[in-house]
């Protein structure tokens, strides 16, 4: 039986659930909620929830301690510039192993399990993700050097054909970050910036980052200078001053490519949170820090 107090959450998610219905999400599933059990299978139950509420939802994940993993087994060291994983032609086997035969496999079936009605998918699947290789950008002294890290590569085309056609059928797609180059051969793309990029080639409603921590500070160290939301201009600002910085940049260029593309909002959100995808979309709080392309005006 339903108490009062449920039945007043149901009344005031009302409004959200109208004005959502037949709206496309997509949700970057990452960070500590794809290794804590308990937090896993309530983000997963977000997601069935958006679906069986009338919303299309598209899940798009990393792997990074997974393929970290795997690639320490295979006696291969890890390492990163600006929060990209450096990845020689060995690396990108492994970590296609680790993203496409492991991590994406057990999320579906997790998700269709809770009741949802998933397929996974590669950026291999029909030429879902076109790639090209990507050259990092390297901030020193205020200046930006590109530097080759291997097999890493930027979305160049998304065919959205075919997330169109599962989306009307009422598919859940979830979507490995790898990337398909002109000759067949496989990118590791960051997943942040697949989300991103999908997200506005959909025209989504939202794009949601999970991450490990609240959102955005202006300085991490000091807990009063969190950022509810942010511009294009004072992003790009705070990356180039090092304010953000590692796998942080990512991110936030993500939610700038979902915005530029014609996404209408883009959010990072903490996902260790319970329920956080739910409180993001249903209630009148904001959570985490917003990217916006201009801060209205008071």
């Amino acid at each position: 039986m339903l108490r009062n107090e449920d039945i007043q959450v149901l009344v005031e998610a009302l409004p959200y659930l109208r004005d959502f219905k037949g709206k496309t999400v997509v949700v970057k599933y990452g960070g500590n909620a794809m290794i804590n059990e308990d937090i896993k299978t309530k983000v997963l139950q977000d997601i069935v929830f958006l679906q069986c509420a009338g919303l299309r939802p598209v899940v798009v994940h990393g792997g990074g301690p997974e393929i970290t993993s795997m690639l320490a087994k295979a006696g291969k060291k890890s390492r990163f510039v600006s929060g990209l994983r450096v990845t020689d032609a060995e690396s990108v086997g492994i970590a296609e192993m680790a993203l496409v035969g492991k991590i994406n496999t057990d999320l579906v079936a997790r998700l269709n399990v809770q009741g949802g009605c998933a397929v996974g998918l590669n950026g291999k699947d029909a030429k879902l993700i076109v790639a090209k290789k990507h050259l990092a950008d390297v901030y020193e002294n205020g200046e930006v050097n590109l530097v080759d890290i291997g097999y890493v590569g930027n979305v160049e085309k998304v065919n959205t054909g075919l997330l169109t056609v599962l989306l009307d059928n009422g598919y859940i797609p979830v979507i490995a970050p790898t990337g398909v180059g002109a000759t067949g051969e496989t990118y590791n793309i960051n997943a942040d910036s697949v989300a991103g990029e999908i997200a506005g080639a959909l025209k989504a409603e939202k794009l949601l980052i999970l991450t490990d921590v609240k959102g955005i500070y202006a300085d991490y160290k000091d807990e009063n200078s969190f950022i509810s939301t942010l511009s294009f201009e004072k992003a790009q600002e705070l990356i180039i001053r090092g304010s953000i910085d590692g796998g942080m940049i990512p991110k936030v260029k993500a939610c700038i490519t979902a915005l530029s593309g014609g996404a209408k909002k883009a959010h990072i959100i903490d996902g260790r949170a319970e329920h956080t995808i739910l409180s993001e979309i249903f209630s009148d709080e904001g959570i985490g820090t917003e990217v916006v392309k201009e801060v209205a005006a008071k």
